[in-house]
């Protein structure tokens, strides 16, 4: 059964996030999983298995789109279809909060995840995104 997290999921989750590679230094992975659950507009997605956490998914709205983040399972479980169990479940949580377009990035270089999306129906999109750090401490 897949549920909403709490804060005491953070370090299982972070750790699932660190095991399929989903981490990089720059981010703290439990503040990003706690900005989430604290949220009024996001959350995370789990689900367990053997009361161990073995997939997740981030989701949220800026309030025009849906966007996706952080969707792992645990490595022995992949190809089982849990990663299309747990974007479904984003999908039908942004639709319960009026949302009608669901957006996610992927590193160009992630060619089997890239994979993975498109059998679920998602497209490339022709747009491309920028970033600027903003914060003093990075």
């Amino acid at each position: 059964m897949i549920e909403e997290l709490v804060a005491s999921d953070a370090l299982a989750a972070a750790a699932l996030w660190t095991l399929v590679g989903l981490t990089r230094p720059w981010n703290d992975p439990v503040a990003d999983f706690t900005r989430a659950v604290q949220g009024a507009t996001s959350t995370v997605l789990g689900l367990r298995g053997d009361n161990e956490l073995v997939g997740t998914v981030m989701v949220g709205s800026d309030g025009h789109r849906g966007w996706v983040y952080y969707l792992a399972v645990r490595p022995a479980l992949q190809g089982s279809g849990l990663g299309a169990l747990l974007m479904s479940s984003a999908e039908t949580w942004l639709v319960e909060r009026g949302v009608e377009k669901v957006q996610l990035m992927v590193r160009h270089t992630s060619e089997e995840v890239l994979g993975f999306y498109e059998h679920l129906d998602y497209e490339v999109a022709d747009v491309r995104v920028l970033a600027k750090w903003i914060s003093p401490n990075t």
